[in-house]
């Protein structure tokens, strides 16, 4: 079994100085912290995973294409893979646990070579 406590990844982020703290991965998942901080700037870029957002604490905006919606404590969201999304107007630091499905980057080489999803064209 692997568990984990938040404060400690919290503290392990901070330490990496980066805004995102992957801690569990496997072919099929991979789980990390994001923390971006009040003003804060999200510039992420779409990913080829699906992936779920679940806002741990803080308050903010969250735009998934052509939807912008409030987030905050115990907000969930779902993002399909390749939609364009960022967080905005973050008025509290915003912890957010993110779950990717399968691991984040697992189809980056096929979306490189041209084949979505592993599947060859043609």
């Amino acid at each position: 079994m692997e568990a984990f406590e938040l404060a400690e990844l919290l503290r392990t982020g901070a330490a990496s100085g980066r805004p995102y703290h992957e801690f569990i991965r496997s072919h099929d998942l991979s789980v990390g912290l994001y923390v971006l901080p009040a003003g804060g700037t999200d510039l992420q870029t779409p990913h080829t995973e699906d992936e779920v957002y679940h806002v741990v604490s803080g308050r903010g905006r969250l735009v998934v294409g052509d939807e912008d919606r409030e987030v905050g404590p115990g907000s969930i969201v779902f993002v399909a893979a390749d939609t364009s999304h960022r967080f905005h107007d973050i008025e509290e630091e915003l912890v957010i646990l993110v779950v990717f499905g399968p691991a984040e980057y697992t189809h980056r080489v096929d979306h490189e070579r041209g084949h979505p999803h592993g599947v060859p064209e043609g």
